[in-house]
């Protein structure tokens, strides 16, 4: 019996070895990338961050440009589901609004005569989904009275639809700067490495300068450069092209340092030998090499695009209303007496807060992971 078992123990850690033997590379960055609980987790919250964002028109209970000036800074109106001692359908309790005789700021308490039922797939205000389908219906919201879910900001505007708007631009931003930067880290890096001589001085004496001047002034210069007249679209091309400007010279000493160290392994010269251009030594044997550490790298770099674009628009000196982002959204928050009074207009912060530790999590895992053979 110990026989059989022992065979079959044997027989197990064989059949992994050789499981482990004939994966491939990814695969083998897969399994790693599982064993970190943390970044695993923190993917999950992105992909629901960005499916938010995505379906943004839906998801949020009101149109974020429209106003009521009679509940402005109301508080956040919280979904009950007991009246009475009883289970019942979740609804929210509407305002019984004062007004304070002293400051004549308006006290908002919760009314229980006014009862609100929470309802699904409500009709309400029109929308254009993605810009192209004409629709009405929400995912959630009330059919008569209020739901602000998340407040109402100096406007009475609903913050909770404001935050999911403000989701795709400020998400999307460090996505597409990441991804130029990462076109122009790798051809910039990429010849600097191979081909070295003069072009790889003058361009790492280029990168020395740019990464020698202070980022905010920098982007403070390059943002003002922006004409005030243009539409809140070119306005975010503009802002997202100054961010990978500025972001591609990390990546390029990165890809350079892999080339200079790789353009004289056996397989590179072998490919040589065997009469394989350039480009195709480049692009198909050396690129492939360290790709999963280039993906870690740029996963790593997402937060610096997301906080960049948040402190220009925080500044005034980046995306401006009626543009609605989350940098867009904190400008509310620089009234200290305001914050005071109305806390949850620093709730885009707290989003930030969330999105950038998850990139930076994922990130932490998949720099882990590039490495498989490691301990």
């Amino acid at each position: 019996m110990a026989d059989e078992e022992l065979f079959t123990k044997e027989e197990l850690e064989s059949s992994i070895e050789e499981k482990i033997y004939l994966a491939s590379q990814w695969q083998l960055i897969w399994w790693r990338f599982r064993r970190h609980k943390l970044a695993i987790a923190s993917g999950i919250i992105l992909i629901i961050i960005y499916t938010c964002a995505i379906f943004c028109e839906f998801l949020a209970p009101y149109d974020p440009n429209k106003y009521d000036i009679r509940y402005t800074y109301a508080p956040p109106q919280r979904i009950r589901i007991f009246r009475d001692g009883k289970l019942v359908r979740p609804y929210v309790l509407g305002y019984k609004i004062e007004f304070d005789p002293v400051t004549l700021r308006r006290i908002y308490t919760p009314d229980p005569n006014q009862v609100y039922p929470v309802y699904f797939f409500v009709k309400g205000d029109s929308y254009k989904l993605w810009g192209r389908w004409e629709k009405d219906v929400h995912l959630i919201g009330v059919k008569e009275g209020t739901m602000f879910l998340l407040g109402t900001d100096r406007m009475g505007r609903d913050m909770l639809s404001r935050i999911l708007y403000g989701a795709r631009i400020s998400t999307s931003i460090g996505l597409i700067g990441v991804f130029l930067s990462f076109i122009l880290g790798l051809i910039i890096g990429g010849f600097s490495g191979y081909y070295g001589g003069t072009f790889d001085n003058f361009t790492q004496r280029a990168i020395e300068f740019i990464r020698s001047i202070p980022t905010i002034p920098l982007w403070m210069a390059l943002s003002a450069a922006l004409p005030p007249h243009w539409p809140p679209v070119r306005v975010y091309f503009g802002i997202t092209i100054i961010l990978s400007l500025i972001g591609w010279t990390w990546l390029a000493r990165v890809v350079r340092s892999r080339f200079l160290s790789l353009r004289e392994e056996d397989f590179v010269m072998a490919a040589r030998l065997a009469g394989a251009s350039e480009f195709r030594i480049i692009m198909r044997h050396m690129v492939p090499s360290f790709m999963s550490y280039i993906i870690a790298s740029l996963t790593l770099s997402i937060p610096g695009m997301i906080l960049g674009e948040t402190s220009l628009s925080f500044l005034g000196l980046g995306l401006r209303p009626p543009t609605i982002s989350w940098g867009v959204l904190l400008q509310e928050a620089q009234n200290v007496r305001t914050v005071a009074l109305s806390p949850w207009l620093l709730l885009p912060g707290v989003f930030i807060i969330i999105t950038v530790l998850c990139f930076n999590f994922l990130g932490d895992g998949l720099r882990d992971a590039a490495d498989p053979y490691a301990r």
